[in-house]
């Protein structure tokens, strides 16, 4: 039996790594992660969420999108599959001061939102034009209840 924590029976892992200072309610965003993902149908995957500074999503930003400067989140998709059927779906980084900047009267809220919008960009989702920004936004919605403007 694996001894893993963070790995329930349906197979769901999320990993967090929390290198900034900010609070972040680890457990909590976890939880959202696992629910948004099964809400997708998706039951025995692997997911590495960051929570980072300015300075490194500044440094990711324009090293992987070519844009300077911080932005709030970031998805870099895998989509493997390990030897036990587990899909390796990616990593999101998030960036709590920003979260606080975009919206500072509920940057919890935010993080929830930022969080779900990465991990939808991994399973495939974008906002490129209004059809698909609508089904993303839906999704977003209902697994964070927050409302993107």
């Amino acid at each position: 039996m694996d001894d893993d924590p963070h790995l329930e029976a349906d197979r769901l892992r999320i990993l967090i790594s929390n290198r900034q200072e900010g609070p972040v309610d680890e457990e909590g965003l976890r939880a959202l992660a696992r629910d948004t993902m099964r809400g997708e149908g998706i039951d025995r995957a692997e997911l590495s969420v960051s929570f980072v500074d300015q300075d490194e999503i500044a440094g990711l930003h324009e090293r992987f999108m070519d844009e300077p400067g911080p932005t709030d989140v970031l998805s870099f998709p895998l989509d493997g599959v390990d030897g036990d059927e587990v899909r390796f779906l990616g990593d999101v980084v998030v960036a709590p001061a920003e979260a606080a900047r975009n919206n500072p009267s509920d940057p919890e809220a935010e993080l929830r939102l930022l969080l779900v919008h990465g991990i939808l960009h991994l399973l495939g989702y974008d906002h490129e034009d209004d059809g698909a920004r609508t089904r993303m936004w839906e999704r977003q919605e209902r697994y964070s209840g927050v409302r993107a403007p």
